[in-house]
């Protein structure tokens, strides 16, 4: 057996900080401050609260979800956000060293009910971390997947699609809103070049991406969802996909889609559900910005570089 890490991680090893560099974002450009505000009013939690709903609604979070506003009070002052994917223990840590008023990560930290938060467990000790530093956290969970420039449209844009719509409308939003999308390449390609595509403008990490199909197969319509996705196949064949690009695919949806594919379309992308969607994050930091300084708020806007993908290594063949 040969051990074998993605990209720019050494085998048995995880660097928890990779740079901008390592993680390969979307895009190059940094994340830069809002523009001087004209106010002198000092930007609150409330503020940022209200330019996130404008962004991400909540409505548009589905039914079993926690998004919105987990500790901090709004009357507090923000003056730097940090945004994250996980709300680990490490990046909150990273966050308090930056310095941020406010976290925002895209997964929730207390998605299902708790009885306690003491700091004898780890999500108890979060909490007492973000209390105690005077750290706001919220998260923007499917209600940025869903909305429009959220986490499917940055994943789309990273794959150079058009004419995306989405691949499950939502019950309470516009039409361009809902969870995944389905667009077009701008000219047909070969499965593997669009994979190897794919493996180029993800973030660097152990798992690498996986494919099923035939790897010569001429591909141009593609559907996608950031994070794990197969309960979505049915939409997938609806809008006759010729490939499917989602994370954490479990084997029995897998192999049952192919079986049912008959070797044909759709064929399948799996990928790390870390970096389907952090390439959101520096497109959602500039909308935010951008809302905020419409507002007439001047916030400082990081993004996190803590690699909070779980696998450290991974061995092939």
């Amino acid at each position: 057996m040969q051990s074998k890490a993605n990209n720019s991680q050494e085998p048995g090893k995880k660097t928890p900080t990779p740079d901008a560099a390592a993680l390969k974002p979307v895009t190059g450009d940094d994340v830069k401050p809002t523009e001087e505000a004209t106010s002198p009013t000092p930007t609150t939690l409330g503020n940022v609260l209200e330019a996130v709903e404008e962004l991400w609604p909540h409505s548009l979070a589905e039914d079993w979800d926690a998004v919105g506003l987990v500790t901090g009070r709004t009357g507090q002052q923000v003056s730097k956000v940090v945004m994250a994917v996980d709300p680990t223990l490490e990046v909150i840590e990273d966050a308090i060293e930056r310095g941020a008023d406010l976290l925002i990560t895209h997964h929730p930290l207390l998605l299902r009910g708790v009885t306690q938060v003491a700091g004898t467990s780890f999500k108890g000790e979060a909490i007492h971390r973000l209390i105690e530093s005077g750290t706001a956290l919220l998260t923007a969970h499917t209600n940025a997947d869903s909305a429009i420039g959220g986490v499917n449209d940055a994943l789309a844009d990273a794959f150079g699609l058009k004419e995306c719509v989405p691949l499950v409308d939502s019950k309470d939003g516009l039409p361009e809103e809902g969870l995944g999308r389905v667009g077009f390449l701008e000219k047909p390609m070969k499965l593997e070049d669009f994979a190897e595509r794919v493996y180029t403008v993800l973030p660097a990490v152990a798992g690498g991406v996986r494919v099923a199909g035939d790897r010569t197969g001429i591909i141009r319509k593609v559907a996608l969802c950031g994070g794990a996705g197969d309960s979505l196949f049915d939409a997938v064949r609806s809008h006759q996909a010729d490939v499917y690009v989602t994370a954490d695919l479990r084997h029995h949806p897998a192999s049952e889609a192919r079986e049912a594919a008959n070797g044909g379309f759709p064929y399948l992308i799996d990928v790390s559900h870390f970096a389907s969607e952090w390439v959101w994050l520096s497109a959602g930091a500039r909308a935010l910005g951008n809302v905020l300084n419409d507002l007439g708020h001047a916030v400082e806007i990081e993004i996190s570089q803590v690699n909070s993908d779980p696998w450290d290594f991974v061995l092939t063949p």
